[in-house]
């Protein structure tokens, strides 16, 4: 599948947060609920004066109220129209966009660059507080409230069963065509002094629903409910089980996203978008990640 620029465009690499409480998500809804790429899309028609819209792709596409800090996407741009505006479509941007989301970075992205399909990597965070009183209420819309008391160590423990490249079925959402291998590169908890536990999760992609079903399981593990080894037994499992709790999403930021140098991100794109399977399984290559 071919991924080049169109003839007389530039493509755009833009760097970008938002909190996501007030937001239906990442993608444009034909239901006209606000989201982050329909505010952005807006603000760009708006700001170089456009009739058409440039439709924006995403490194990974965040659900209502998750919120990204390292957010990336790109946009192709007219040639002409890149021209006249990129000296000031940062700034542009800003005055026109909401306070809770923000663009840090608009640069021309280097050749075989795909905001989504050149990304070697995705790195969440989820932050839980286990506190008796509850949340800061000034961290209230970013920090889950677990009222149980959580062990750290056991959730660490259960979580190493958890790494690698699996089938993670289990703790996703299932999409037609849509494969469910992925390879956790990090999945680790960390109590700050504040109380705020935070866990780190990175992989190549995520499913949907992934993380916060993952850290859904974890918590089961911490407060006591389940033991270390019952999350990896429903991923062995490979389907969906009842007792895997989706947790609410303003826990969750996206963070950050990795790419490789810039002489392989073509070859990056072109492998991302090959259906992937474990050995052994027989599954062929084709179709979306």
């Amino acid at each position: 599948m071919s991924d080049e620029v169109e003839p007389g465009h530039v493509r755009v690499r833009l760097d970008l947060s938002y909190d996501g409480r007030d937001f239906s998500g990442w993608a444009k809804q034909a239901r006209g609920q606000r989201t982050v790429q329909g505010d952005i899309e807006d603000a760009l028609r708006t700001v170089t004066r456009s009739s058409q819209t440039y439709e924006l792709t995403v490194a990974g596409r965040t659900d209502a109220g998750v919120h990204a800090r390292g957010q990336v996407a790109h946009v192709d741009l007219p040639v002409e129209v890149w021209a006249e505006h990129r000296e000031k479509l940062l700034k542009r941007l800003a005055g026109r966009l909401a306070r809770d989301v923000r663009i840090w970075r608009v640069e021309e992205a280097p050749a075989g660059f795909n905001a989504r399909f050149s990304a070697i990597w995705r790195r969440y965070a989820y932050r839980v507080n286990d506190n008796p009183g509850g949340v800061d209420p000034l961290l209230r819309g970013h920090v889950l409230w677990h009222d149980w008391p959580l062990d750290v160590d056991a959730m660490n423990a259960a979580a190493e069963k958890l790494v690698g490249e699996h089938d993670f079925a289990a703790y996703c959402k299932k999409r037609e065509g849509a494969t469910t291998i992925r390879t956790l590169q990090q999945l680790s908890w960390e109590r700050d002094a504040a109380g705020v536990i935070t866990a780190t999760v990175k992989a190549d992609a995520f499913c949907h629903n992934m993380v916060r079903s993952l850290v859904g399981a974890l918590l089961f593990v911490g407060d006591g409910h389940r033991p270390v080894e019952w999350p990896g037994k429903v991923l062995a499992a490979g389907v969906r089980d009842s007792a895997v709790h989706v947790v609410r999403p303003h826990g969750l930021t996206l963070e950050e996203v990795g790419y490789p140098a810039d002489e392989l991100l073509a070859a990056r794109n072109r492998e991302a978008r090959n259906k992937r399977s474990l050995p052994g399984s027989g599954g062929g290559l084709g179709g979306c990640c």
